[in-house]
C-alpha cells in the first residue's frame, strides 16, 4: 500500500579495497578493513576491481547516500572476490581525472549522476577494454561499446511525488524545486506536473525552480519560499542536502514537502508530508553482480516500478485518507503495467 513504509535494509559495514585518489578536488576516500571507516588491507582484496565516482557527499541524505548504501551492500556480498574503491565530493572540473585514475586500475568504473555524463563518455572511449556504467544519466542517453546506462527512473518517483502533492494540497497549488537544470532534473519536473494532473486535473502547478546546486540549503530555501509565497502548500523536490532548506521554508510558511530518495521514519520532521523512495544503490549492485557473473553488457537498463524487483515507492506520513492511498496505488499499478509511461 502507498502509505506503508517498506523499510529497506540499512547500509552494512563492508571491507573496501584501498585506493587513495588525490588531486580530485574533493574528499578522497576508499578505506579498507573490517569496517567502512577503518584502514589496512586484505579483506577488500579480490580478483575484480570496481571504482566508483560519487560527485557528492556520501551523507547527503539523497541520491549519493542512496547509491552508497548499495555500494556497501555490494562490498559485503562480494567480499574477497571484488575490491571496491571510491572517491566522493569531486568538483566537476576533476571528474575526468578521477575517472581516468579508476580506469587505469579497475575492471569496472561506475559514475553517479547525469553531471558526469560527458566525462564518463570521454574516458570510456579512451579505455575501450574497461567496463563503465553511468547511473542516473540522461533518460534518452545511448550506451556505447563499453558504457552501460542505468536509469533509476527518477521520472517515476517525480510522477508519484506530483500525484501525492496534488492529492495532499489544501490550496490547490503545488510546486517543484530541482537542484540543477540538467536534462534528468528537467524531465523530473515535467513528470511531477504530469503526476499532479493525473491525480487532480484542476491542480495548479507552479513553474519549476532550479537552485543551481543540489546541496545549497540556503538557495533551496529561497526557491521554496518563493513557491510558498506564490500559493503552493506542498512541494516536490530533487535535491540532496538542499532539501533541508526546503524543509526550513515549509516550517516557516506552514507548508510541507515530499522528501526522498532516502525515506525517513514519518514524524521525525513534520515538514515532510511523505517520501518518494528510490533505491539508487540497487543499480550499483546490479552492475557488480553482472561483472562477477561474467554477464556484464553495455546495455541500457531501466529500474523503478517496471523492473523485476521494483525500486521506487511512495510513502505518505500521518493518517492518510484511504481515497488518497487508493489513488496512488492505482497510479503505481498503471506505471508498473505500462498504462502510464514516464521517461
Amino acid at each position: 500500500m502507498a502509505h506503508t513504509h517498506p523499510r529497506r535494509a540499512g547500509a552494512v559495514a563492508a571491507g573496501l579495497g584501498l585506493v587513495l585518489l588525490t588531486g580530485c578536488g574533493g574528499a578522497s576516500s576508499a578505506q579498507s578493513g573490517d569496517g567502512d571507516g577503518g584502514s589496512g588491507s586484505g579483506s577488500g582484496s579480490g580478483d575484480l576491481k570496481v571504482g566508483v565516482l560519487f560527485p557528492g557527499s556520501l551523507s547527503d541524505d539523497g541520491f549519493m547516500e542512496s547509491a552508497y548504501r548499495g555500494y556497501r551492500r555490494a562490498a559485503e556480498e562480494h567480499k574477497g572476490k571484488v575490491a571496491f574503491s571510491k572517491v566522493e565530493q569531486v568538483q566537476a572540473a576533476d571528474y575526468e581525472q578521477a575517472l581516468v585514475r579508476f580506469a587505469t586500475t579497475s575492471d569496472l568504473v561506475i559514475s553517479l549522476g547525469g553531471q558526469t555524463d560527458a566525462d564518463v563518455r570521454k574516458v570510456a572511449a579512451r579505455f575501450p577494454k574497461v567496463k563503465f556504467a553511468e547511473i542516473g544519466g540522461p533518460a534518452d542517453g545511448k550506451p556505447t561499446a563499453n558504457l552501460a546506462l542505468y536509469d533509476p527512473q527518477q521520472a517515476q518517483a517525480a510522477f508519484l511525488s506530483g500525484a501525492a502533492a496534488a492529492l495532499l494540497t489544501k490550496k490547490g497549488t503545488v510546486g517543484f524545486v530541482g537542484g540543477a537544470e540538467l536534462p534528468a532534473i528537467v524531465n523530473a519536473a515535467e513528470e511531477f506536473e504530469k503526476g499532479a494532473k493525473a491525480a487532480d486535473p484542476k491542480v495548479k502547478v507552479l513553474t519549476p525552480q532550479y537552485v543551481g546546486d543540489f546541496n545549497d540549503a540556503a538557495k533551496a530555501k529561497q526557491s521554496a519560499l518563493a513557491d510558498y509565497g506564490a500559493g503552493a502548500d506542498v512541494l516536490g523536490q530533487v535535491l540532496n542536502l538542499g532539501h533541508k532548506g526546503v524543509a526550513q521554508a515549509a516550517k516557516g510558511r506552514g507548508g510541507t514537502l515530499i522528501g526522498g530518495p532516502v525515506a525517513h521514519e514519518c514524524g521525525t520532521d513534520k515538514a515532510y508530508a511523505g517520501y518518494v523512495e528510490t533505491d539508487i544503490g540497487a543499480e550499483l549492485e546490479y552492475a557488480t553482480n553482472q561483472l562477477v557473473k561474467g554477464s556484464w553488457k553495455a546495455e541500457s537498463v531501466h529500474f523503478g516500478l517496471t523492473f523485476d524487483e521494483p525500486h521506487n515507492d511512495i510513502v505518505l506520513c500521518g493518517a492518510a485518507d484511504p481515497a488518497v492511498t487508493k489513488k496512488l496505488d492505482d497510479l503505481k499499478a498503471k506505471i508498473a503495467s505500462g498504462k502510464i509511461t514516464t521517461r
